[in-house]
Order: structure tokens, then C-alpha cells, then sequence
């Protein structure tokens, strides 16, 4: 049960969103009206052109995404102040979720583990949340952690709240995480998965995903990554959802 504080700290984390949705898009008008009266001018290296693109809204580069089934969402590193969201994303997941996510019953998530899972580094700690557009309730997780003793592997995680699973959030949500991984010199993933968890095999498999490890109802996989200047795209590997 979320408490009166969670539930307020969340309404204001939504008021924020919303005013920086709403500053962002005048950002992004004003680029657009620089834009053309640069082209017009025939500007483009002025240093008219140099402010558009001071003026271009943060994460306009892929900041946010549509998925398969028309919904959209706004994808972004974790930020400290984001424990009450993760908070209200776990308390909407479903029990059958959360032993997939870890591997056991979890009831609940203690303020240690919030704040482990939101102040992070975004080196050998990344994590990329999924935020509904417009709402900007959380809506999924990507995470992973570097191995202190391989500093090229990382384990990875993905938590996707019940009602946005099977759109392909946790694919989109991988993808750019796996860029990240890749930019920070790590070379494969691996990914613990509940053994009777036929999905998710199924979609590591697809990955090319080797079994490495099987003991107590888990299976272990690891996944390379593809060098970045290969066109082949990201590794895909949706864990839940």
C-alpha cells in the first residue's frame, strides 16, 4: 500500500512532466519557425542556424517512441528523484509479474532497494524508464549493472507494468539500452530467467541468446552485443512484456 506522501510526490512528478511536455513543445515550435525563415534566408552555418540548434528540445534525438500497437511513450534515463514513480509501477504489477522480474515473491520494494534502483550512475549502473505519453506515468524499466569481475558484461532486467505488456515496450526499451551498454564498453549481456518462463526463452533464443548456466528453476543467458558499427541493430531481449 502506497502511502499519502508516495501518492503526492507522485502528482507533483506528474506536474513536472507536464510542464516540461509543454515547455519542450514551444521549443520545438520556435526551432521550427528558426528553420524556416532560415531556409528562406539561405542561413543554414549563420549563426542564426547555430541557436536552432541550441533551441532543439532535450530528447528530441529518441526521446520518445510508438509502439506496435499505436501507443506512445517517453523513454529516459532513471533520475534519483524517480523512487516514488518506480514505487507506483511496482505496486500495478501483477504477482505472476514480479516472481518473473524476481524470481521469487516480492510483496513489496524496501526504501534501500528504491534508492538503489534509482540513484544510479548511468555507467556501470544504467537504467532507461518508459513514461505513458501524455500522463507520464511509469510505465516500464530497463536496467543493467555492470559485472565487477568482467567489466565488459552486464546482467540486465525489464520490468513492464501488466496492462503495457505485449505492445513491445520492453523491446524498444532494450534496444536503447543496449546502444548505452555498447557506448560504455560492454561487450555481452547476460540475463537470469525463471526457468518455466517459455516467453522469455523463447525471445533470448531469437536474440541468439546461448544458455550458459542452468540451476535451481533458473536458466542463464548470455547475449553479445553487435559492435556499434555494425548495421545489424540492437539486441532485442524484452524480459517481461
Amino acid at each position: 500500500m502506497i502511502n499519502y506522501h508516495i501518492y503526492a510526490a507522485l502528482a507533483r512528478e506528474r506536474s513536472n512532466f507536464l510542464q516540461r511536455e509543454a515547455e519542450a513543445a514551444r521549443r520545438a515550435d520556435q526551432a521550427r519557425l528558426y528553420r524556416q525563415r532560415a531556409r528562406a534566408s539561405g542561413a543554414r552555418r549563420s549563426p542564426f542556424h547555430r541557436l536552432l540548434r541550441r533551441l532543439r528540445p532535450a530528447g528530441a534525438s529518441g526521446g520518445r517512441a510508438v509502439l506496435r500497437d499505436g501507443s506512445k511513450v517517453v523513454i529516459r534515463p532513471v533520475q534519483r528523484d524517480d523512487a516514488p514513480l518506480l514505487a507506483d509501477g511496482f505496486a500495478r504489477l501483477s504477482p505472476e509479474s514480479r516472481r518473473l522480474r524476481f524470481l521469487r515473491r516480492k510483496d513489496e520494494l524496501s526504501a534501500a532497494e528504491l534508492r538503489y534502483f534509482t540513484d544510479i550512475d548511468h555507467h556501470d549502473h544504467e537504467a532507461l524508464g518508459a513514461l505513458d505519453h501524455p500522463g507520464g506515468r511509469g510505465v516500464g524499466v530497463a536496467r543493467y549493472v555492470r559485472d565487477t569481475d568482467d567489466p565488459h558484461a552486464a546482467e540486465i532486467a525489464v520490468t513492464i507494468v501488466d496492462e503495457w505488456q505485449g505492445r513491445g515496450l520492453g523491446t524498444e526499451l532494450l534496444a536503447r539500452l543496449s546502444g548505452r551498454a555498447r557506448a560504455a564498453g560492454i561487450h555481452r549481456f547476460t540475463a537470469l530467467v525463471s526457468a518455466d518462463n517459455q516467453a522469455a526463452a523463447g525471445l533470448l533464443r531469437g536474440a541468439h541468446g546461448d544458455v550458459v548456466r542452468r540451476e535451481h528453476g533458473t536458466v542463464e543467458y548470455e547475449i553479445p552485443l553487435a559492435p556499434r558499427e555494425e548495421p545489424c541493430g540492437e539486441m532485442l531481449i524484452p524480459l517481461a512484456g
